[in-house]
């Protein structure tokens, strides 16, 4: 089959060898596969990664091996770990695949991911996608989930008001997913295109270089992976509110973190989510992520594709099997 392979380059393989599923795992064709900024990070050396990429796909199951065969021609999603099974692991009793600390992790960690025409992945973590929501549309649920995660973590009052600092892919899509569900947010970046695509679906939103840093929000997502903008989300909590952290921000320069202390905030880490909320708030129309999309490539130009991504005002790459 043909997949995108990384080690030590990007390469794209035509013979690669087809999975066959395990116990429990089912087959899974692929129609579309999503390029996200992690996948980009692994070439780069991150996790120290090697194998098939992507995590981001919706696809159609050919083939199930258990006795239970029902999920054969369904199309699904899925979620991009899934656990040790050991009885003992209270991360998989609860069925929080994404912290077992034995973990397989499409694409990033000891499993080949979906940037190919076939993956395997066990059935317990593969969704069905309901009919009303298109290919183009189901790609994205693994962003929604995680954008939806604030919502499973965090108590957002009817009153309260939120932020979301980024007009990046994840600043976007949890801008549209909070409006989605009546919350009080607006989106803050530096691009007007960007936050153009916001304002069309009624998100409220603003320019950076026009915003007003006041500590007046509750809620506060920080969603640009950069030092100034966690600082500037900082300056925006209202005392004993909440700073949500959706991006990952390293740095080496010193970081003041006395406010934090001072206005007793609460700082939250949030990261992958659950997929049936997604999947439900896609099923309802509430969301289009269409204007997000910048290209959809056939995996025969996938290192095009990555290169597409790359670019400044580039959003979201699809790659079609």
């Amino acid at each position: 089959m043909k997949a995108l392979v990384f080690d030590k380059e990007l390469k794209l393989a035509n013979n690669y060898e087809k999975p066959v599923p395990k116990q429990g795992e089912a087959l899974v064709r692929v129609n579309l596969a999503g390029i996200c900024n992690t996948d980009y990070e692994i070439t780069k050396g991150y996790m120290g990664y090697v194998g098939i990429l992507g995590h981001e796909a919706v696809g159609v199951v050919e083939d199930v091996n258990s006795d239970d065969k029902s999920l054969i021609g369904k199309r699904v999603v899925p979620e991009i770990s899934y656990g040790c099974k050991d009885p003992n692991c209270q991360w998989c009793a609860k069925k929080n695949y994404r912290h077992c600390p034995n973990r397989h992790t499409l694409g990033i960690w000891r499993k080949d991911g979906v940037f190919a025409q076939y993956f395997t992945m066990p059935v317990e973590v593969l969704f069905e996608v309901p009919d009303n929501v298109p290919d183009t549309q189901a790609v994205f649920v693994e962003p929604l989930a995680a954008a939806l995660e604030i919502n499973e973590q965090l108590h957002i009052k009817p009153m309260d008001k939120v932020v979301v600092l980024g007009d990046g892919k994840l600043g976007l899509i949890t801008a549209l997913a909070l409006n989605a569900q009546n919350i009080n947010v607006t989106l803050v970046g530096k691009h007007q295109n960007k936050l153009d695509i916001a304002k069309a679906q009624g998100v409220k939103t603003e320019l950076l270089n026009n915003f007003k840093t006041e500590k007046i929000y509750d809620v506060v997502v920080e969603a640009t992976g950069s030092v100034n903008g966690f600082e500037t989300s900082l300056a925006l909590t209202k005392p004993r509110g909440t700073l949500v952290l959706k991006s990952t921000v390293a740095t080496g320069k010193e970081l003041n973190l006395a406010p934090i202390v001072i206005d007793e905030i609460t700082v939250l880490g949030s990261r992958c989510g659950q997929f049936p909320p997604a999947l439900r708030l896609l099923e309802s129309g509430k969301v289009d992520f269409s204007p997000l999309i910048s290209g959809i490539y056939s995996i025969d130009d996938a290192q095009e594709a990555f290169e597409k991504n790359k670019e400044k005002d580039t959003l979201k790459v699809l790659l079609k099997m």
